[in-house]
């Protein structure tokens, strides 16, 4: 159909640092480019570029659209020529309703008077074209994430969109909700919406992209067409070198029971008879990966919530054993003073604090160990920081970069160092490669592997099947609220975990 967008010799720089390195890149009218790369490749700056969210000159390089020149000076000057980016964080109002946030900054009213008939009316439109079934009154707070991301999809459409960027979109979706948005993605196609859709899953790009272009280092690899290609090119190009297991090998003999719970039952914390966690029993063995399976809703963020120290709901009751030992765990201080660890699956939010340095952030979970007299060592923060800097290769300018300034991937190493500093027993990792790279996936495995060599227990949280599978000693799957089957790695396999599921839901 021929090109629509084209990005010539893009060049970032942020003070020393070069964020992108004459990087061109072109997208065909009513077709699907899949840009890929590790995090820190430079793909969501350049979307950034092509926006406005950095205006031009601030850039080095040319936009072409259309055939034409443009040099936009902000999001809204791109939204004009109908150029919509869907960021990875949805910028969505929770308090205000579907229809309000779609039509916010674009009301339908006429002078100065909003017509809310209107905007209703053209919000169930929206909404069908999306294959969204909800009241468009609905409050965005009151849906999950998966209709919100439908929700911004019917935004940018109300916005007479004609290239649709969507920066990791299925990150926080699970399987059926993923799947109903690619769909989405093809019936768009269909009616000429060229999309740029950026993702680590390479399932999904396999499925809905016509051309791949391959991001590496601030620099352009490689573009070529969606026909007949194998996962591990796009692997090569993406981190330069060959992965030919996805999940690094462990040969570990797991020893004696060092983490039990029994019949640990939570209730929701605002609604006080409903029970959230169902009479749950589980152990870890030391030097053993157990794997939590299960649906989104299944309940398996909201256990390790509550077991950490009760993080999650009210009236927990039941036990939580270590080394042979009954916990009362009243705080999260004192479920770290005991040995436990919680990653959460949120790391912006509630892992990290993004306007500290990697340093400060480290030393978070175990000041003690670099403090006297209630004063903080800074020298020994530093070093701590700089051992684990190197230890889990951390990719910054230095410890003091502040981690809003990180890739994911090199944030969530951030993340894994304050909890490894802390010198646990027993590791719960709530999605530990959400929204990651295939590469710095790799690098994760490759530490949760040497936690267990070490005689820790890992509980391993994954939306990713594959991932909880090639992890794994031992699964347990899990679905609304109870624990319903347990595999080991030899029994488990995508087919099995999700006819556990089924079975337990008859």
């Amino acid at each position: 159909m021929g090109t629509i967008l084209e990005m010539k010799s893009i060049t970032k720089r942020f003070d020393r640092v070069l964020a992108l390195d004459k990087v061109n890149i072109a997208a065909n009218k009513g077709e699907t480019l899949a840009i890929v790369g590790e995090n820190g490749a430079g793909k969501s700056t350049l979307m950034k570029v092509l926006s406005g969210v950095y205006p031009h000159g601030s850039y080095e390089g040319e936009i072409f659209y259309k055939d034409k020149e443009c040099r936009f000076r902000d999001i809204k000057d791109s939204e004009k020529h109908g150029i919509v980016i869907i960021h990875q964080e949805l910028a969505l109002i929770p308090y205000l309703s579907i229809s309000e946030n779609i039509f916010l900054g674009n009301e339908q009213a006429k002078k100065g008077i909003i017509n809310w008939r209107l905007t209703y009316q053209k919000t169930l439109e929206l909404l069908k074209r999306v294959g969204l079934r909800e009241n468009p009154s609905t409050l965005v707070m009151n849906i999950g994430v998966g209709k919100q991301q439908l929700v911004e999809i019917a935004k940018a459409l109300s916005k007479k969109v004609e290239v649709l960027v969507l920066d990791e979109p299925t990150a926080a979706l699970n399987e059926i909700e993923s799947e109903n948005l690619l769909n989405l993605l093809l019936e768009l196609k269909k009616e000429g919406i060229t999309s740029i859709l950026i993702s680590h899953k390479l399932n999904e790009i396999q499925k809905v992209s016509d051309q791949i272009t391959i991001l590496r280092d601030g620099k352009t690899v490689e573009s070529f067409p969606n026909e007949n290609i194998d996962e591990n090119r796009i692997i090569r190009g993406m981190v330069g070198r060959d992965i030919l297991d996805r999940f690094p090998p462990r040969d570990i003999t797991p020893g004696e029971v060092l983490f039990e719970v029994k019949d640990w039952t939570v209730y929701h914390p605002e609604i006080v008879d409903k029970k959230v966690i169902l009479d749950a029993n589980f152990y870890v063995r030391r030097g053993e990966v157990v794997g939590i399976a299960g649906l989104m809703g299944a309940g398996r963020t909201e256990l390790a919530m509550s077991l950490f120290g009760g993080a999650y709901g009210s009236k927990r009751t039941g036990q939580i054993i270590k080394n042979g030992k009954v916990l009362n765990l009243k705080s999260i201080s004192q479920a770290i003073e005991e040995g436990i660890a919680y990653l959460t699956e949120d790391r912006k939010q509630y892992g990290l604090i993004l306007d500290e340095s990697i340093c400060r952030n480290i030393s978070l979970a175990n000041l003690k160990a670099i403090s006297q007299n209630q004063t903080v060592n800074e020298i020994k923060e530093k070093r701590v920081a700089e051992d684990f800097r190197e230890k889990v290769d951390i990719r910054a300018r230095d410890v003091q970069q502040y981690v809003k300034n990180l890739s994911g991937g090199n944030q969530q190493k951030v993340v894994l160092s304050k909890w490894l500093f802390a010198e646990p027993d027993i590791l719960i990792l709530d999605e530990p490669t959400r929204g990651i790279d295939v590469g710095a996936k790799y690098e994760i495995y490759q530490i949760i592997n040497d936690l267990a060599r070490q005689g820790k227990c890992v509980i391993v949280i994954s939306s990713e099947l594959p991932e909880v599978i090639g992890l794994s000693d031992r699964i347990y799957i899990m679905n609304e609220g109870k624990v319903v089957g347990e595999l080991s790695k030899n029994e488990a396999s995508q087919e099995s975990i999700m006819e556990r599921i089924m079975e337990s839901g008859a």
